[in-house]
């Protein structure tokens, strides 16, 4: 995916379809066994391989059944504090502020 920013949604599914179609052959896994281990039916699986519309739920089964859910912490990573951020903050209050005297 070279050219990522320049993709429509159509070709970006296609191209991901196509690495896991690649995933499942280098694992020797044929689409049947797949499905079956992923839980899902053989066109289900098609379908994600063709680029032909899936559910995020079928990615994540199949993903999970190829043993590549590691690929998850690359398309969403974990949010981090930016440390320029924490400087940017308010700094928090040193002490509890004075109550005015009763009486």
């Amino acid at each position: 995916m070279d050219s990522q920013s320049f993709s429509t949604p159509n070709e970006l599914q296609q191209q991901l379809g196509e690495r896991l179609k690649r995933l499942r052959l280098n694992r020797n896994l044929d689409q049947r066994t797949t499905a079956e281990k992923a839980g899902i039916s053989e066109k289900a699986l098609r379908n994600l391989e063709a680029g032909r519309g899936s559910t995020v739920a079928t990615l994540l089964r199949v993903l999970k059944a190829l043993d590549s859910l590691h690929g998850i912490d690359l398309l969403a990573p974990e949010a981090s504090v930016n440390p320029l951020d924490l400087l940017r903050q308010a700094k928090p209050p040193q002490r509890a502020p004075r109550r005015p005297r009763e009486g």
